[in-house]
């Protein structure tokens, strides 16, 4: 019998959490200068190991919780990364996990425990092991899924304009949309209810606020950006 296959296992299953937020009409990620080695002091994403009787979906909102102080926060697992050499502390396999929360929210207090930053994501720092890669498949998905599902009304709070609205799509996908043709679409979205409630601040005109009825939306089913 092959002798390595009579060695024990010697793998850490962890997760890490890609924390998207929209700031100044960009998309963001939130990250955190690593507090021990190795890569002591370089940034990295949120993280920590999965518990012996953890599910894995339960460790990934753990550590989302104690980074923003949140919960009930939209999130997705993207993609699990295992090569034998992408940690240098040993053998680490790790699920990623793509969350979106409300800037207006998080819990700034936490900041200091962790020395979290947000960066807009044209602007990242660069990254220990392969979590640069990580974020580039988390963007890419984000970007495929956004066009399909209202995922990103989970970046929005509960009352927007519609200019708001074409700012976060334009963040996300990095680039520019006609506006006669984006008010088009977002006109056949019949979840999308208007208030009697202007934003007064941008114009004299004025915009109206917009919600996302989430009970509508289930029943439809036919987002398509």
């Amino acid at each position: 019998m092959n002798k390595k296959l009579e060695q024990k296992q010697q793998i850490k299953l962890a997760v890490d959490c890609i924390i998207f937020g929209f700031n100044n009409n960009r998309l963001e990620l939130l990250l955190v200068h690593r507090g021990f080695e190795p890569e002591k002091g370089k940034w990295s994403l949120i993280g920590g190991f999965v518990g012996n009787d953890e599910d894995i979906d339960d460790a990934a909102n753990r550590v989302l919780y104690d980074l923003s102080g949140l919960e009930n926060i939209y999130m997705e697992q993207v993609r699990t990364f295992g090569k034998a050499d992408r940690d240098s502390s040993g053998r680490v396999v790790s699920t990623t996990y793509s969350a979106m929360i409300l800037k207006s929210e998080y819990n700034e207090e936490r900041v200091g425990k962790y020395d979290a930053k947000w960066f807009p994501i044209e602007d990242l720092p660069e990254l220990i092991f392969d979590h640069s890669e990580m974020v580039g498949s988390a963007i890419r998905r984000l970007r495929r899924r956004v066009r399909n599902f209202p995922i990103a009304f989970n970046l929005l709070p509960a009352k927007f304009t519609l200019p708001q609205l074409q700012m976060l799509y334009e963040g996300i996908l990095s680039e520019s949309l006609d506006k006669r043709n984006f008010r088009r679409k977002v006109s056949q979205m019949n979840y999308l209810v208007r208030l009697e409630e202007k934003d007064m601040s941008e114009s004299r005109k004025g915009a109206y606020f917009y919600r996302f009825d989430e009970e509508l939306y289930n029943k439809e089913l036919n987002f398509n950006l």
